[in-house]
């Protein structure tokens, strides 16, 4: 993991979160689209710079095992850094109102985003790879 990944996943995260935002108050009829993140999730994305090393570990499998594997890896990161900064106080989410949330820090149903999230990231981070049409008889 280089510090140029680690901050392309940072404002790459960032990014993300803000169109994310922004959609939901869209959809929750706020036409100015208010968007929101917090500083302490810079670092928290740029820990998605570890999907490059990973993603050489997984070449060769089908997109379908990668990106549910990062997705469970995204998953265990966001619980972990929850837990982490929900101890101190400082935990900028909150999802205990969700269905599908485990104590208030992951919410299952955002399973598809974190599975689209890392097959983003894994291309961010290799950029010339093409892993789109690699199958595993």
């Amino acid at each position: 993991m280089t510090k140029q990944d680690f901050i392309k996943c940072g404002i790459a995260g960032w990014c993300l979160e803000v169109l994310w935002t922004g959609g939901i108050s869209c959809l929750n009829h706020d036409l100015s689209m208010t968007s929101s993140t917090s500083l302490l999730m810079f670092p928290i994305y740029g820990l998605g710079a570890f999907i490059k090393p990973i993603s050489s570990f997984l070449s060769g499998n089908t997109i379908l095992f990668r990106g549910a594997f990062y997705m469970v890896c995204i998953f265990a990161a966001e619980y972990t850094t929850g837990s982490i900064l929900k101890s101190l106080g400082i935990c900028p989410w909150n999802y205990s109102n969700a269905k599908y949330n485990i104590n208030g820090l992951v919410r299952l149903d955002y399973a598809p985003v974190w599975f689209t999230v890392g097959l983003l990231f894994e291309k961010l981070l290799n950029p010339t790879e093409c892993r789109s049409h690699t199958y595993k008889k």
